[in-house]
């Protein structure tokens, strides 16, 4: 596995979990790198200098040398391509490629507008986030049926899919979603947290991830 020459500069904000997904990927790749907080409530990610960085003003955002890159999902996709040369974690078949990319879309879409949501209305004191429970169950349910005879989503081991899906899901408690009666999604919970490398996303209570 390749190894950058300086370490990696990681642009999050704490409570993000768009920022963890990317933090969890340096992790697991075993890559130097280092945080600076953005925090999102004092608006830091307005600013000019912030914007240069991401027109959108959003976190994450990496710096790799010269290279800057923003995108939880894009940051994933380049990671797995610049430093993981056994491609364990995006492999080069484009069938299993095709697949990561469909479950990065779910990342993206289903699992932002649902659990992600409800976690922040209640994290940041704006709502009880119960708008969004019918989606997030139906997502969960879904997952479920998907894991039925796998262990992970897309192929026979870790992929980056399941690195995209995985911060928002077992912090869904925190927006009032229960976990408890997804068996198989908590199980793969419990095997990406088991892997080397792995990282909980800081500044939210762990205890709490995956009960009721």
């Amino acid at each position: 596995m390749s190894q950058p020459t300086h370490p990696i500069t990681l642009y999050r904000f704490s409570l993000s979990g768009h920022a963890h997904r990317a933090q969890l990927m340096l992790s697991l790749l075993g890559l130097p790198f280092k945080m600076v907080e953005v925090d999102l409530r004092r608006g830091e990610h307005q600013t000019p200098e912030y914007l240069a960085r991401n027109l959108f003003g959003q976190v994450p955002v990496i710096e790799d040398g010269d290279f800057t890159l923003a995108d939880s999902n894009a940051i994933l996709v380049y990671l797995a391509k610049r430093y993981d040369s056994d491609r364990r974690w995006l492999p080069t078949d484009l069938r299993v490629q095709a697949e990561v990319q469909r479950w990065l879309g779910v990342a993206a879409g289903p699992l932002v507008r649902g659990p992600a949501v409800a976690r922040w209305a209640r994290v940041s004191g704006q709502g009880d986030g119960v708008a969004q429970h019918a989606m997030s169950q139906q997502l969960f349910s879904r997952v479920e049926q998907h894991l039925q005879a796998r262990d992970w989503l897309v192929a026979g081991q870790a992929t980056i899919a399941d690195v995209a899906m995985y911060t928002y899901t077992a912090h869904a408690p925190e927006g009032g979603i229960s976990l408890e009666p997804y068996p198989r999604l908590r199980a793969w919970l419990a095997r990406i947290e088991a892997l080397p490398g792995f990282v909980p996303m800081l500044g939210t209570p762990t205890t709490t991830k995956n009960t009721p």
